[in-house]
C-alpha cells in the first residue's frame, strides 16, 4: 500500500513554498531531494542550485565551511527568481561520508588543509558523482539550466551527462574567519571561482 503513495507533497519554508519530491537511489540505498518552485516548464534556463549534504554546516550552522549559508542563499535565489529546483543530494563531506568527515576535521585542527586531510585519509579530494543528479532532472524534464555553483567540477559532470548548462551563477555566502583558509583551498587547489576580493 505505501509503495502506491508518492513521496511528493508542499513544503512550505521560510523562504517560500516549495513542492518536495523524495528520489530513492537504488545503488546506494540513499534518498535525494527535488525542490521546486514553479513550472519546470519555460523558455528560460531552469535556476538551479545542486546541494550536497552537510550536517554540520546545513542543520549545525558550522562556521568551518559555507555550505549552510550557501544552502540558504540558493533558496533565497530562487524565491527572488520566481521559479527554480535545488537538489539535495546525500553525498556528506564531498562523498566520504559523515564519519571520515569529522575524521578530517581532526586533521584539520592539526593543521592539514581540507583536501589533503582527505587525501591523507585515503579518500579523493572530491568523491561526489553526479549521476543522479543528472538523472533526477532529466525525471523532472529539466535539461536546460543556469547553475548556482563555484565549482567547476560540478559543471563539467553534468554537462557529461547531458545537462545543458546556459551559465553559472557565483554562489559566495558565509565568508568568515573561521573558514577562509577552506574557501582559499578550494580556489587556490580545487579550481573553485571565487573572485579573491570576496575572500578579503
Amino acid at each position: 500500500m505505501s509503495d502506491e503513495i508518492p513521496s511528493v507533497a508542499k513544503l512550505p519554508t521560510e523562504w517560500g513554498n516549495f513542492d518536495i519530491h523524495v528520489y530513492h537511489e537504488e545503488a546506494t540505498g540513499l534518498d535525494h531531494v527535488a525542490l521546486m518552485l514553479g513550472s519546470m516548464a519555460g523558455p528560460d534556463p531552469v535556476l538551479l542550485r545542486v546541494h550536497s549534504e552537510c550536517l554540520t554546516g546545513d542543520a549545525f550552522s558550522s562556521l568551518r565551511c559555507d555550505c549552510g549559508p550557501q544552502l540558504d542563499a540558493a533558496m533565497k535565489a530562487i524565491v527572488e527568481n520566481g521559479w527554480g529546483c535545488l537538489l539535495y543530494l546525500r553525498q556528506e563531506g564531498r562523498g566520504i561520508g559523515l564519519h571520515a568527515k569529522i575524521q578530517a576535521y581532526h586533521l584539520q585542527d592539526q593543521g592539514a588543509d581540507t583536501l589533503d586531510a582527505n587525501l591523507i585519509l585515503g579518500h579523493p579530494a572530491d568523491g561526489r558523482n553526479y549521476k543522479i543528479a543528472a538523472m533526477m532532472l532529466d525525471d523532472l524534464g529539466i535539461k536546460n539550466v543556469a547553475l548556482l555553483t563555484n565549482n567547476p567540477d560540478k559543471v563539467k559532470q553534468l554537462e557529461e551527462h547531458g545537462i545543458v548548462i546556459s551559465t553559472t551563477v557565483p554562489l559566495v555566502a558565509g565568508v568568515g574567519e573561521d573558514n577562509l583558509q577552506y574557501l582559499q583551498t578550494k580556489v587556490n587547489r580545487m579550481g573553485h571561482t571565487i573572485d579573491s576580493n570576496e575572500l578579503e
